[in-house]
């Protein structure tokens, strides 16, 4: 369950309004997700995509690991800000999704930059030897904290670890369900670990960036 609009309306389409607009291709993107897809809520949107690109653009990471893809909006908006040689690897589980998202990224001039693996993402991540630069986690909550403490270990020193759904609708302040639960250990953790530093923004539905120290 997501509610849209944590913040007044007006305040929320306000801000909407006074960020740069993604590309035309991930408007379109927005558009079919909406048409054509079950759940087009869980697509990241403009705020948290520009956040995405502008992050990745900032810290120009080359080995880039996005845990739960959905239709591709916000690793074409990671991607749009990462380095040409750089590479993100997707985590995702529904075909549909991966094949809906792949018909974008082969029409975006960032989509070379993009490798979707199919599959369970503690499984995937299982596979991967590369020490990681960026991690964007936007997947299943029940499974936050097993996503977080496997990238830590993989994340090098000043490396970005992005967590989406943060907020979670605002049931962290009053938390009532185990999904709950894990979120709101998950924010108690990061806050009190002196081997990473972090910024909770309160974007949409709430976005952790963690950068690690150690």
């Amino acid at each position: 369950m997501y509610v849209e609009f944590l913040v007044n309306e007006a305040v929320e389409d306000y801000a909407f309004q006074s960020t740069t607009p993604e590309p035309e291709l991930l408007q379109e993107l927005i558009d079919e997700t909406n048409k054509n897809m079950g759940w087009p809520q869980k697509l990241s949107g403009r705020l948290v995509g520009r956040t995405l690109k502008l992050l990745a653009q900032l810290h120009q990471p080359k080995n880039v690991l996005e845990i739960g893809m959905f239709t591709g909006y916000s690793a074409l908006s990671i991607a749009e800000g990462m380095p040409e040689d750089g590479k993100i690897i997707c985590c995702e589980t529904n075909p549909r999704a991966i094949e809906f998202a792949q018909t974008f990224f082969d029409r975006s001039p960032h989509g070379h930059k993009i490798e979707v693996i199919f599959g369970k993402a503690l499984e995937t991540i299982e596979t991967l030897d590369t020490p990681l630069d960026f991690t964007f986690i936007d997947a299943d909550k029940r499974n936050y904290l097993n996503y977080y403490h496997k990238v830590l270990e993989m994340t090098r020193p000043g490396g970005l670890i992005v967590l989406d759904n943060m907020l979670w609708s605002g049931k962290v302040l009053q938390p009532e369900s185990d999904i709950d639960d894990v979120l709101v250990d998950l924010n108690k953790e990061i806050a009190s670990d002196p081997n990473v530093e972090n910024l909770f923004l309160t974007v949409r539905d709430g976005m952790n960036v963690v950068r690690k120290i150690r």
